[in-house]
């Protein structure tokens, strides 16, 4: 009851609203206060008396409801702000979503079973889901303009999935059932019903290879693409490791395929899409895009005109976090052809939808609908820009010579390293960030030779020109002095280990003060003012 005595006595400092907001969430967390030895919230009001912030108290209040069920869970959800804030995080695919954003995923939505879609639902009792949906379908064609939007899915590889299977069942699957006279599959005999799973799966996709920036879901063998597909690829050229859309022409024309795919996950340049739709038309593919990664760039009008997928493309995909800084999620967005395959996400691939994500991406829609927003995709190409900049004059070798995106390629192999070995000793010194395959990759998918470096999160933060200089000479620091450890094969035979290395104290001691210092002007979540050290002791 202290923390609440405190608050009654700062009512000058503290405007009427927030003050009654502090009491109540003070009130009902007493009892959390009063039965564990470790409350956030408590942490949270030792410092912050006078001044509060309803996002930060909504945080902390959170971890205290998930402690007392679970404490070590809820010492990990703290932990994991503290790591954040002590490492920087270069993920091309990760961000920093809003507490908004965050909140809206936290509540009581999870528990509802919402199959369908808006207004046409298969369980009583969604009136509330349906205005969440609705307004989340709205904003994102408002956003992207786009004719129609699905925003169920639970992430990409789902988004991508639902995609693919509505294109087969408008272009494959309903001509046949035209044929027989029969638009109800569970109607067809055996063997109609083998016709159509027979063609159904024997259709050509054509889309980027994993190796030159690809992903996964985009007929990668070991994936379900590459087992629902007869999968082709085209590939960078080998020597500037471009795109060349003269080539991709020729392969469309021999191969001819159902699908034609672009969209990448580490490919540094930007795509003329509606080159690529002119060259679908003439074979008659159905041009999709996965824009996963750079949809915060689509939303923010850095990719615009010839480069706007959402222009040309009769379907595409993207996930809601990376630079678009939502919720882990997917979308689906399509013309009117698709509307009815891409809405049947249930019962095709989707069980039921989450309406608590679907919230969330309704929120983070609408602050991507804002010039702040803008802003930022600006400033996210910007600084990637200037890093792969700084890193060339540092002397790393920078795929393509530069970028037109959120992200930048390394080649580590010439340093005589691996990718992986690369990616553990930078973590090691307080950077974040993944290994990547480069195309013709010697060292295969696991080890891999490349790094592959976003900005979307230090942009988030407020990071900008020197920051990005700063973080260049630190990773050459980093990577010039990893030294492979060297395995006995056999009598005097060593090779190098792809994983194993060693990095002097000293390197790794520079490199992480300096990594501090870059974070310290750019705390992450400053709301949330708490003492982390003394809750995690």
């Amino acid at each position: 009851m202290g923390v609440l005595l405190t608050i009654l006595n700062y009512p000058p400092k503290m405007e009427n609203k927030k003050r009654r907001l502090a009491i109540l969430i003070v009130l009902k967390g007493v009892h959390v206060m009063e039965n564990f030895n470790r409350s956030l919230l408590k942490e949270y009001f030792k410092i912050n008396s006078g001044d509060i912030d309803p996002s930060a108290i909504s945080f902390c209040a959170g971890v205290d409801q998930v402690a007392k069920i679970l404490p070590e869970t809820a010492r990990s959800i703290v932990k994991e702000l503290y790591d954040q804030r002590s490492n920087l995080k270069l993920i091309a695919s990760e961000n920093y979503s809003s507490i908004g954003v965050q909140m809206a995923q936290g509540n009581l939505l999870t528990d509802k079973y919402a199959e369908g879609y808006p207004y046409h639902r298969f369980y009583a009792g969604c009136d509330n889901v349906d205005a969440i949906e609705a307004k989340a379908v709205s904003l994102a064609c408002e956003l992207f303009g786009a004719k129609h939007a699905y925003v169920q899915p639970h992430s990409g590889a789902d988004a991508n999935m639902v995609a693919y299977l509505a294109i087969l069942s408008a272009r494959t699957q309903k001509p046949i059932l035209d044929e027989l006279g029969e638009s109800n599959l569970s109607k067809l005999s055996r063997e109609d019903w083998g016709k159509v799973k027979a063609e159904f799966l024997n259709q050509k996709l054509l889309a980027m290879d994993y190796y030159s920036g690809g992903h996964l879901t985009h007929g990668y063998r070991h994936n379900f693409s590459g087992t629902l597909f007869d999968c082709y690829s085209y590939a960078v050229d080998t020597e500037t490791k471009l795109l060349n859309l003269d080539s991709i022409r020729e392969q469309l024309r021999e191969i001819r395929p159902t699908i034609l795919l672009a969209g990448y996950s580490a490919y540094s340049r930007k795509i003329n899409f509606a080159k690529m739709r002119e060259m679908a038309d003439e074979v008659g593919a159905v041009f999709m895009v996965d824009m996963s990664h750079f949809s915060g760039l689509v939303a923010g009008k850095v990719f615009a005109g010839d480069f706007n997928p959402v222009k040309f493309a009769h379907v595409v995909t993207s996930t809601t976090h990376k630079t678009l800084r939502g919720p882990r999620g997917g979308i689906v967005l399509c013309d009117d052809e698709f509307k009815e395959y891409v809405d049947k996400g249930c019962p095709s691939i989707l069980g039921g939808p989450l309406p608590h994500v679907m919230a969330a991406k309704a929120v983070a829609f609408k602050e991507a609908l804002t010039e702040d927003f803008k802003m930022y995709a600006h400033k996210v190409v910007g600084n990637a820009q200037n890093l792969a900049e700084a890193c060339m004059k540092e002397g790393l070798e920078v795929l393509t010579g530069g970028t037109e995106n959120h992200l930048l390629l390394i080649d580590v192999n010439k340093l005589g390293i691996t990718g992986r070995q690369a990616e553990s000793a930078l973590r090691e010194c307080n950077i974040t960030l993944n290994r990547n395959s480069l195309p013709d990759d010697p060292n295969g998918p696991w080890y891999t030779s490349g790094l592959r470096i976003g900005t979307p999160a230090i942009t988030s933060l407020g990071m900008g020109f020197s920051e990005m200089e700063e973080i260049a000479k630190v990773i050459k620091l980093v990577v010039s002095n990893i030294e492979p450890v060297m395995n006995s094969e056999g009598k005097n035979i060593r090779k190098k280990n792809l994983a194993k290395y060693s990095l002097s104290h000293n390197v790794k001691e520079e490199a992480q003060k300096k990594i501090k210092d870059v974070l310290s002007g750019y705390p992450l979540y400053p709301q949330i003012n708490v003492d982390i050290k003394s809750y995690l002791e």
